[in-house]
């Protein structure tokens, strides 16, 4: 600090061109060259920037001695630092592994407990075996062995030489024809209780799809002509109409045909038959009753 000092009060910056000018004749006279009064104040001048010039490196000295002493106090805090910060370290692991040795011991005292249990469990268990093996033992000490029965040998019925001789050993013409009497009679009542049933009549559902000619078609003329078509085993059901496209509509229809009486066929034909008002007949579904 006191070379700090010393270099605050020094007023040589201050008027630099003269020390210049003082510098530049010393280098003069030292060569031979002839000095003035001139000179001879720059000389001394010079003397006193040669003075300040140790004082200034004195000061630079000690600021750099200060620094130096500064940064190995600095070097010497940061391992202490370090050390405070790895004994930090040290301490929060030990708590951690303390803390997971704690855990740890709870566990295995919830395991001692269920092994307890189930032991406790297997003993009752092993209990109740012998017990039930006891009560098993004297009940089956108890049971009788019941003796097989003797078989019975089949007794042979002794026959005379003279019944031998009197059975027939082929029948007699009789027989047969009272087996094949009670056989006709049984087939005609069978043939009788089968007239009696009626017989099923195998029917279908049809949907027709019956177009007209154009959107000038009376459609419920159409449709009385469709309906006026009666056969034996033809049934006429619902009805409607149907939008085809550009105003056109078509009739869809449905009935029920005996199969034996009424084929799909003989429906189109008569339908067809009536060419001022039907176009075509298609069949849109057809189901079995």
């Amino acid at each position: 600090m006191s070379g700090l000092q010393g270099l605050a009060q020094e007023n040589i910056w201050f008027d630099k061109s003269r020390y210049d000018e003082a510098e530049r004749s010393f280098y003069e006279g030292m060569n031979g060259i002839p000095q003035t009064s001139q000179e001879r104040d720059a000389s001394a001048i010079l003397q006193d920037i040669a003075k300040a010039r140790q004082n200034i490196q004195q000061s630079l000295a000690g600021v750099k001695t200060a620094l130096h002493g500064s940064k190995g106090h600095t070097r010497a805090q940061k391992p202490r630092e370090r050390k405070t910060s790895q004994n930090a370290s040290k301490s929060e692991d030990q708590s951690e592994l303390v803390s997971r040795l704690k855990s740890l011991e709870l566990d295995n005292k919830n395991l001692h407990k269920v092994v307890d249990d189930l032991r406790a469990v297997l003993s009752k268990l092993e209990s109740r075996m012998a017990v039930l093996e006891k009560s098993q033992a004297p009940a089956s000490k108890t049971v009788t062995v019941t003796k097989a029965a003797p078989v019975q040998k089949p007794k042979v019925e002794e026959h005379n030489d003279a019944d031998d001789d009197d059975i027939d050993l082929f029948g007699s013409d009789e027989e047969d024809e009272e087996a094949e009497r009670i056989k006709a009679e049984r087939v005609k009542e069978y043939a009788q209780r089968k007239a009696k049933k009626p017989a099923l009549i195998a029917k279908s559902s049809i949907l027709l799809d019956v177009k007209p000619w154009d959107d000038e078609t009376d459609m419920s003329k159409l449709e009385e002509c469709v309906r006026s078509i009666q056969m034996d085993g033809l049934l006429w059901g619902a009805s409607k109409l149907v939008p085809v496209g550009y105003g056109i509509k078509k009739l869809q229809i449905s009935c029920v045909v005996e199969d034996d009486k009424v084929g799909t066929d003989i429906l189109e034909e008569e339908i067809t038959t009536f060419e001022d008002y039907v176009q075509s007949v298609d069949i849109a579904a057809f189901n079995k009753i």
